[in-house]
């Protein structure tokens, strides 16, 4: 951590984590800032954590225009540190924030 912020390297990224960023259009920064200042995602599942944020987007995915990308982070903290386990991205507008 630095200066209270979480911080995420490439080697915070396991093959399949990377995969599902790929898969999903989610880039690092996106995860790193999920983190520090998302809220709480209620669907994580026992045992796991997770955040979600709203960034504009403003772009095309997947051929068609988005106006918002929400961007929600599941994870575990053990003695270890943080395991990041997986990354979901969704595409639209309007997304409730908290």
């Amino acid at each position: 951590m630095e200066g209270g912020r979480l911080r995420i390297t490439q080697a915070d990224l396991h093959p399949h984590l990377r995969a599902r960023m790929r898969q999903r259009g989610v880039i690092r920064e996106e995860i790193e800032r999920t983190l520090n200042e998302g809220w709480e995602a209620t669907d994580a599942k026992p045992g796991t954590l997770g955040k979600v944020m709203v960034f504009p987007y403003q772009a095309e995915w997947e051929g068609q225009f988005y106006q918002e990308k929400e961007v929600t982070v599941y994870y575990k903290v053990t003695d270890e540190g943080l395991i990041l386990l997986t990354v979901k991205a969704r595409y639209g507008r309007g997304f409730p924030r908290r």
